[in-house]
Parts: C-alpha cells; structure tokens; sequence
C-alpha cells in the first residue's frame, strides 16, 4: 500500500463514467427527512461515537507537517501558543499536537457529548493511573472493545502529561452555542478546522465561522482541511443519499459536504477573513496487489482575520503666533 501526492488550485477531474453517475443521481432526499436530519444531527454523531469509540479515526500526526504555522506563528522560540480545535472528535488531532509541542494549551471542544466525554475519560483515567503506578510517564487510555460488548478503558499508550493546566475540553454546538462562554475574546492564537465543516449543513456554516472570528487574535489564522470536491467519498455515494448541490447523507445519518475553492474562499471572506492559502491535496492510495487505486481530494487552506490597524500617529505642529 503506498500514497502519493500532490497540491494543485484545480479540482479534479472526472472520467466519463464517474461524469455519468454524478448525472444520473440527481435525486434530493426529501425536505421532511432533511429537517429530520438536521434536528437529530447530534444525536447522529452521539450514536457514531457509541459504535465506534476512539477506533473510527487515525491519530492526525500530520498536522504541524501540513501546517508549519503551528510552530511559524510564534514569534520567539518555545512561546506558549494557545489554539482552538472547533470539532474535537475524540481527540485524534488533539492529543498528537499536545504530545509533541508542551508549549501548546488547547481549547477543544465537539458537538457530541459522548465524543467530549471521551476526551475527558482519557484525562481522568491518565491521572488514577498515574497516582497508582507513582511514576514520571503519563498515559493515555484507548477505549477498546470487552467480548461482553461494553466499551471498556482496557488498554493504555504513551502519552505526555493532558491536564487541565494543558487544555480545556467542552460540548458546543459551533452554530448556535457562544465560544466566548468557554474562550475569552481575541485570546487564540490559531484556529484548527480539520474535518468538521463538511458535517454542518451549508447554510449554517457561516455561523461556525463567525463565532469562532470573536475568539480568534487579529493577525491570527484558521487553519482548514477537509473533504473537497469529487473525492473519492462523494463517488461512493448510492442513489437517494443526495442532500443538495455536493452534499450528502451516509448510511448512518450523518452527513457530509464536499467542497470547492471559491465556495470556501467566499464563506470566509463574506465572514471577514481574508484568504492566505486555499488548494486543492489530490492523494492516491494504491494496492498493487489488489490492483487499486483510490484517489483522495482534500481541501487545505489558511484563512487570516485582519490585523488591527494601527492607531494613526498625530504628528504635532509648531504654529508661530
């Protein structure tokens, strides 16, 4: 199995056959199981984490490799840097971005209360641990499966010391719920919004980002990656799954949208951000043996809320009587 890739401002482009079925589902799901979606989609992702636990999501050790503003935006070496994760999960990104920079504090917060709980499980059991062991190693719990069924803290990884002197975990609805309850105004240094936009419903996705706007330090970034348009996801679709114009229901009722470079850019910018980065990451995981190839399209980007300017200088003049 081997992966390649690369960046590009174009999106991808289709063969003939994957042209035909993108025409042929043209299908909506009807507005009444739409509004049933949208009223159930935290129960939806509640219900996601209940099957699946910490097990669904790899841990996201590519972060500060994709985004070197994570070590770019200090202004002097090990300053503490305060950031905000907007959709948590679990903490697949959270706990390797607190592994391998001690300077960071992170709020984090999710949608799903039981995601949430997890995230804070995994703190509360680290210190029983660790107080009974007496040791200098910190770990992390991984919600496993018990053969009874139960999901059980049964097995334990390295990890660094996760403490609330560290981060700041809580439930938020980003469309609705205020940051500023949680995170004091303009004190984040950067913003992470890593797969959590496409599982919002478009309409509302302007709300994300303006209330994370409130808690974000002018001069200060957004740093985006999530699905982009024609990824292999979205192909994948059955007929009957189509919501809108690139966005989708899966099997499970939660949702996903695929996104475009000039959708994206305008939402930023109608919200007042202005665009630094914004391309395309095509990705093809081959196997060989099996004689597949899958191609991935992410969108990655960066997106700045303005600098204050500076207050004018008032220069002062000499006037002769």
């Amino acid at each position: 199995m081997a992966s390649l890739q690369r960046k590009g401002l174009q999106a991808r482009i289709l063969s003939s056959e994957e042209e035909e079925k993108l025409k042929r589902d043209q299908t909506l799901v009807p507005d009444f199981k739409q509004q049933k979606l949208e009223q159930e989609a935290q129960k939806n992702w509640d219900l996601f984490y209940k099957r699946n636990s910490t097990n669904f999501f790899k841990d996201r050790h590519w972060t500060t490799r994709e985004f070197k503003e994570l070590r770019s935006c200090r202004e002097f070496e090990d300053q503490k840097l305060t950031m905000l994760e907007a959709g948590c999960g679990v903490g697949n990104c959270l706990f390797p971005l607190l592994e391998e920079d001690p300077n960071i504090f992170a709020y984090a917060c999710d949608f799903s209360p039981r995601a949430v709980e997890y995230v804070e499980e995994t703190e509360k059991h680290k210190k029983q641990r660790t107080k009974i062991h007496n040791h200098n190693q910190f770990t992390r719990p991984v919600l496993d499966h018990h053969p009874s069924g139960n999901n059980m803290l049964l097995k334990c990884s390295q990890n660094p010391l996760y403490d609330t002197e560290r981060c700041k975990v809580f439930q938020c609805d980003l469309t609705k719920d205020d940051l500023l309850d949680h995170v004091p105004s303009e004190s984040v240094d950067v913003v992470m919004l890593i797969f959590v936009l496409s599982a919002i419903h478009p309409d509302k996705m302007h709300l994300v980002l303006q209330n994370i706007y409130k808690v974000l330090k002018p001069g200060k970034s957004v740093l985006f990656r999530d699905y982009g348009l024609y990824d292999h996801a979205m192909l994948r679709f059955k007929a009957g799954s189509k919501l809108g114009e690139n966005f989708y229901v899966r099997q499970d009722g939660t949702r996903s949208y695929f996104f475009t470079d000039a959708f994206l850019a305008q939402l930023f910018m109608d919200t007042g951000y202005e665009e630094v980065v914004n391309e395309y990451v095509f990705r093809e995981t081959v196997n060989k043996k099996e004689g597949l190839c899958v191609p991935r399209v992410f969108l990655q980007s960066k997106f700045q809320k303005p600098p204050k300017n500076p207050s004018p200088v008032i220069l002062g003049l000499d006037h002769k009587s």
